[in-house]
């Protein structure tokens, strides 16, 4: 079979039988336009109620606007490969994706990262907060971390330009992602494949060390409080930011405990379903549902719109 550096793609999609692309793309469709929307009314939630101008609120719009923008990356071509039945995809097309689907998946485990940061420093030195968590580092914190997410997943896109490609093959997936293209590739992926391990270990375990370091000092900070109720309430507090990174990363680890070249399961593709699309579609809910400032900001707005009908 001819190899290319430019190969045309078929995104083979979630399921081989035509039977249930209807039922899957009305599925898609649901949860993609539950996620836009949901996601869309917590940003404007956010930028237009003063009161949440305040470090948490600003990671969280981030977080918002990240997985807004995460869905859309993915979403849009599985409707269209379900809705049509045609997955072809082009290399650059598919190159694009990779870029976009790296820069927001990033994104998506640094700012949890730094919203765990936030956190600590709310619950384990709450006078010193207003001094530690400044307008001008939260944003020195979040621009960091997309410029980090941009040179890590333009580095793994790059390496993936250079290989060559068994021509018009199928992508045994609903979206173009790293470890199904490396399969396809005639070239020797063993290096890229020690790069792209180590560029995610770096900074995907580096997250999760940092999670992980913040909440074991959260944890001790809250059990030397002495009284029940204000434990209750220190934990209130980071209760859905805790819920969302156990969704995350359980479907992250389901999806990508293994080499990047090895083929995927069934279940492995019912992860990627969640880590993509379900899981940023939960988290306006996550923090809306448990979160009183953020119920009467949506209050207003909803009751601004009614005022204005």
């Amino acid at each position: 079979m001819n190899c290319t550096q430019a190969p045309g793609l078929i995104l083979l999609g979630l399921s081989g039988n035509p039977e249930n692309w209807q039922l899957l793309f009305c599925v898609f469709f649901a949860l993609y336009l539950l996620g836009f929307l949901g996601n869309l009314l917590l940003l404007l939630a956010i930028g237009a109620d003063v009161h949440l101008h305040t470090p948490m609120y600003f990671f969280l719009s981030q977080l918002s606007l990240v997985d807004l923008c995460f869905i859309t990356t993915t979403a849009p071509k599985t409707l269209e490969t379900l809705g049509t039945g045609d997955g072809s995809v082009s290399f650059s097309g598919c190159l694009s994706q990779l870029y976009f689907f790296g820069v927001f998946a990033d994104m998506d485990n640094l700012l949890l990262a730094v919203m765990a940061i936030d956190r600590y420093a709310a619950i384990c030195h709450p006078l010193l907060y207003p001094l530690l968590m400044t307008p001008c580092r939260c944003e020195v914190l979040v621009s960091g971390s997309w410029g980090v997410a941009h040179c890590v997943s333009l580095t793994q896109t790059l390496m993936l330009s250079q290989l060559s490609f068994h021509s018009n093959q199928g992508i045994p997936h609903f979206f173009c992602e790293f470890g199904p293209l490396l399969t396809l590739s005639c070239s020797d992926t063993h290096l890229n494949e020690i790069l792209m391990t180590a560029l995610v270990g770096v900074f995907g375990i580096g997250a999760v060390l940092c999670i992980v370091i913040s909440y074991g000092c959260i944890f001790h900070a809250v059990a030397r409080v002495p009284s029940a109720q204000g434990k209750r309430k220190a934990l209130a507090t980071c209760s859905s930011h805790l819920s969302v990174v156990l969704l995350f990363y359980s479907t992250i680890f389901a999806a990508y405990l293994k080499p990047p070249s090895s083929s995927r399961s069934s279940g492995e593709m019912v992860a990627a379903v969640m880590y993509t699309l379900v899981t940023p579609t939960l988290n306006p809910f996550i923090y809306s549902l448990r979160n009183k400032d953020v119920k009467i900001s949506l209050r207003r707005i909803l009751n601004m719109e009614k005022s204005q009908d």
